[in-house]
């Protein structure tokens, strides 16, 4: 996600973004597109991410085929100890008919997990975190909205996983089962009016037949505190496949702690070509409880043990200097009663 502080994080929710902290007031998924944002879901908290879709797939050149089917992206987050660690588990799975259209037609039915994975993100630097810079301006609207030099800083994570791929598994290279390493850079700029700019930079089964690098770069823009659009180019590169993906689609915040979705995904080449229309929802239990500050710093430097004594001698001085002024009041009346007796 502290709703801009008010209004601007409310603008953010849907974007995989959390401007001024790990934890929102409203739910912060990492759909509809494909990459993940820098920031986690918050101490305590437990998000579900689900999607089913459709998907056809033309190969035409040489060896020519039709793939149609559907399938289901799935994911769940829990923040864990710190605001900064996520453990997440996400995959998708999927059922379709593969049918050959070149000289002898054959079918082929298939279905299994694509991909099943399980990690740990980690924020390792937050540009937003107490900077003062970056709070909303309350009188201002154009201050709000205007550029910021420091808003190309990015949030910065890494994450650490294992993917498990099962044997003679339809949707991998031959030969690739059990784990292997999955490792990714995640940045994040939040820049004024509601534009969020995501981008992973991913390498993907390490050390199988299947070794792969992506990058992922989402921009996405909220027009109100409900609705969202995004803009997505991912780009997949190894000798098993490669492929330039583009997507669209937008997100819709029905309650705090839930939100709906809906994407297409497209490529621009024939080898094959790509087409898949998904429909998605998030939803979370928010167990989060702010954390009690105890020696944390505060704006003036002081920890808030030490602010709390420094205030309590100040309403100490406070009272005494009111009672001083108090009786200072009853002297001068008491003299003034004096004198006007006296000239009676």
């Amino acid at each position: 996600m502290n709703p801009i502080k008010s209004t601007l994080c409310l603008l953010l929710i849907l974007t995989s973004i959390q401007a001024y902290s790990q934890y929102t007031d409203v739910i912060n998924s990492n759909r509809p597109g494909a990459s993940r944002s820098a920031f986690s879901v918050g101490t305590n908290v437990v998000q579900f991410e689900i999607g089913p879709y459709i998907i056809d797939e033309k190969r035409t050149p040489v060896t020519s085929y039709k793939v149609s089917g559907y399938g289901i992206d799935f994911a769940a987050r829990y923040g864990l100890l710190f605001e900064e660690l996520e453990l997440n588990i996400e995959g998708t799975y999927q059922n379709d008919t593969k049918t050959s259209t070149s000289n002898l037609s054959t079918k082929e039915e298939r279905a299994n997990f694509k991909t099943v994975t399980f990690g740990a993100k980690y924020l390792m630097y937050d540009p937003y975190k107490n900077s003062e810079k970056n709070k909303p301006n309350l009188y201002s609207w154009r201050a709000n909205h205007s550029f910021k030099w420091s808003s190309l800083i990015p949030a910065v994570s890494v994450y650490l996983g294992a993917n498990f791929d099962t044997d003679n598994n339809p949707y991998t290279a031959a030969g690739v089962e059990g784990f292997s390493p999955k490792i990714m850079i995640a940045t994040q700029n939040n820049f004024p009016g509601g534009w969020v700019f995501v981008m992973n930079l991913i390498k993907d089964r390490i050390g199988s037949d299947q070794s792969d690098f992506q990058y992922i770069l989402t921009l996405t823009h909220s027009f109100n505190p409900k609705w969202v659009i995004f803009g997505e180019a991912q780009g997949i590169q190894s000798d098993f496949y490669a492929d330039n993906l583009f997507r669209f689609g937008g997100a819709y915040l029905w309650q705090k702690n839930l939100q709906l979705d809906t994407a297409l995904t497209f490529n621009t080449k024939d080898t094959p070509s790509v087409f898949s229309a998904n429909f998605g929802v998030s939803y979370r239990l928010d167990f989060h409880k702010d954390k009690e500050i105890k020696n944390e710093k505060i704006d003036n430097g002081n920890t808030a043990k030490e602010e709390g004594k420094r205030r309590s001698r100040r309403n100490k001085s406070k009272i005494k200097k009111k009672d001083a002024d108090t009786q200072d009041v009853k002297k001068k009346k008491q003299k003034k009663d004096d004198i006007d007796f006296n000239d009676n």
